[in-house]
């Protein structure tokens, strides 16, 4: 197989699809349940570009669009916060909890104007061991879709771990870019020398299953991860380490900028275990930093029109060729 045409990471017509038939249809990853504790916490973010955020409710949580049904502006700031109403910065009109619109202040006469016809823009929410998704338009049911990896992590204790801290990292790169990178490990030995050292890397290995691709190497003493990363469709990810993991969502900016959004876990979060979690979050940053000289470059190479697709490794490269796949299985739409 060969990789996918230089288009598919330049193209603002390609990007505008992915935004509608890749990020809009599918389970996002947002943030820890446990960051919605009482009633009134809310979490907002964007979804490459799609501003969404999610609430604590006196019924439960709830997902919205931060998006104000009266001239789209933001509604809550991106973020963790507390607020017991929702109302929008620009001209005061104040939802509630549930979506309800409550007050539209120096409104005028209007007898046609029904409060009850301008409710939040409300989205599709899943819960599961722990973590947040949603998803404006879903193509699939989300225990469909991740099948295979609810079976693969029956046995780790992922919701015993403890959310600790959230990073943010910004790159000049494709999110396919990016992708391209995290689902393989053929990599390692040139960008990441002391984690190549760290590992087998003669057994490392890349399988592609339904909905999710697993990395898995046998570590040797003094590696942090405990030897396996998961890739999960489309921008998703998860790895484990000793006592903890990592979640991050691989977020785009637009054709040529990428944000990854890091969230950390552990099962101690004590004062006396706080120096080995800031090391382990510390290596963790290190190791994702890498990666981004090489990903700058290529997109380079990419508008530069000058990249002819080459062929991908039957041994080290399955997991691109995965992702690729159900890139051009949305993009045929």
């Amino acid at each position: 197989m060969l990789n996918i045409p230089s288009e598919n990471y330049t193209s603002t017509t390609i990007y505008n699809d992915d935004v509608q038939k890749i990020f809009a249809n599918s389970w996002q990853l947002v943030c820890p349940v446990s960051r919605l504790a009482k009633r009134g916490d809310y979490y907002a973010t964007e979804i490459s570009g799609l501003k969404v955020f999610v609430i604590k409710t006196k019924k439960g949580i709830r997902a919205f669009r931060n998006v104000c049904r009266h001239r789209g502006a933001r509604l809550l700031p991106e973020g963790c916060g507390t607020s017991s109403t929702i109302r929008c910065p620009y001209h005061q009109w104040v939802w509630g909890e549930g979506g309800e619109l409550l007050n539209v202040p120096w409104w005028g006469q209007d007898p046609d104007f029904e409060p009850k016809d301008w409710k939040l823009d409300e989205i599709f929410l899943k819960t599961w061991r722990g973590l947040l998704f949603l998803s404006i338009q879903p193509e699939a049911n989300f225990d469909l879709e991740y099948g295979d990896l609810i079976e693969e992590l029956q046995n780790d204790p992922i919701e015993d771990y403890n959310w600790t801290q959230e990073e943010k990292l910004v790159f000049d790169a494709n999110w396919k870019v990016y992708t391209d990178n995290f689902v393989e490990g053929y990599h390692i030995p040139g960008v990441h020398p002391a984690f190549h050292k760290a590992i087998d890397f003669d057994k490392f290995e890349t399988t592609a299953l339904n909905g999710h691709v697993r990395m898995t190497a046998p570590p040797r003493d003094g590696l942090f991860y405990k030897g396996k990363w998961l890739w999960m469709w489309p921008n998703w990810t998860l790895s484990l380490f000793e006592g903890g993991m990592n979640t991050s969502r691989i977020n785009p900016i637009n054709t040529g900028k990428t944000e990854l959004i890091y969230n950390f876990y552990f099962r101690s979060t004590s004062d006396n275990t706080k120096k080995q979690r800031d090391k382990i979050i510390s290596d963790n940053l290190n190791v994702i930093r890498e990666d981004f000289e090489v990903c700058i470059e290529t997109q380079k190479n990419y508008e530069s029109g000058a990249y002819r697709p080459g062929p991908l490794s039957p041994r080290h490269e399955q997991g691109v060729a995965y992702f690729q796949s159900r890139l051009l299985e949305s993009n045929a739409k």
